[in-house]
């Protein structure tokens, strides 16, 4: 990871203890206890990550981030706390750049940490078009670390969730998301894909929109679920001739990992549903 400085806003040693891998790697390092200690180190220096959660005092971290985007306007704020989708929408809404609920998931957080120390015009990646905890709706920018921004979000959306369904379901959207930025986005930074996440009483819907022109599910040579019978990697090689990146199991993973998948005649969105059994 590039060198930057990180400043950890917490009370709780579990956050320091999930961060510990990457600390020595960071460059410069500061703890502070809450809200007020946190602004006076950044009026004094500039910081490049923030990892904000409980502090002294009933210290809330979701109203530090707006004032560190005032104060230093290229700060990046993940936010950790309580698993409570109302606080994910109200991050996403004042343009944190991650939230993680406690007990933390130490690797992912420090992949997210280690993410935000390298991007670059990242506040208007993620737009909220309307927000329910049971129906959340973004646009997302065609880039690829706005796919692990939003799916990270999404994830938190659902905290509840047993774990394996919970992980299909993150999978499954990450998949998706990446198919709408790379192929139907073309990675373009000017165009954005439409996503929304529904939770009814027995299931999970996603819906996934990208702004390209569409494609034949039947004429996906590039895709792994169009592999003839007598060759199975065949995607692989037609991959390399194009010049694009490996992959192309999105689609037949994602078969696998909920219960409905459906795309539009068009070709440019596509339907999931994950029953909650």
């Amino acid at each position: 990871m590039n060198a930057g400085r990180l400043l950890v806003v917490d009370t709780d040693p579990a956050v320091r203890e999930a961060l510990a891998p990457l600390l020595d790697r960071t460059g410069t390092v500061q703890d502070v206890c809450d809200g007020p200690e946190a602004l006076a180190h950044l009026k004094r220096r500039a910081c490049d990550v923030v990892v904000a959660g409980q502090g002294r005092n009933g210290f809330d971290a979701l109203q530090l981030v707006r004032r560190v985007h005032t104060m230093r306007p290229e700060a990046r704020v993940i936010l950790t706390g309580d698993p409570d989708p109302k606080r994910v929408i109200s991050a996403i809404r004042a343009r944190a750049f991650s939230y993680f609920h406690k007990p933390l998931a130490a690797g992912a957080l420090g992949e997210m940490v280690q993410q935000a120390m390298q991007a670059e015009s990242w506040k208007d990646d993620i737009r909220v078009v309307s927000a329910r905890p049971e129906w959340i709706t973004l646009v997302i920018r065609c880039k690829f670390d706005a796919n692990e921004r939003a799916t990270q979000f999404l994830r938190e959306m659902q905290p509840d969730l047993i774990p394996g369904v919970g992980d299909d379901v993150a999978v499954a959207f990450r998949e998706l998301l990446m198919n709408a930025i790379e192929h139907g986005g073309k990675s373009d930074p000017h165009k954005r894909v439409r996503v929304s996440l529904l939770r009814t009483a027995t299931s999970l819907i996603g819906h996934i929109q990208d702004p390209g022109t569409g494609f034949s599910l039947s004429a996906l040579p590039h895709a792994a679920i169009s592999n003839p019978a007598d060759s199975p990697t065949r995607h692989v090689e037609v991959r390399l001739e194009q010049g694009q990146r490996p992959g192309g199991f999105g689609i037949l993973m994602t078969r696998n990992m909920v219960d409905e998948l459906l795309y539009n005649e068009r070709g440019n969105a596509v339907l999931f549903v994950k029953y909650l059994k």
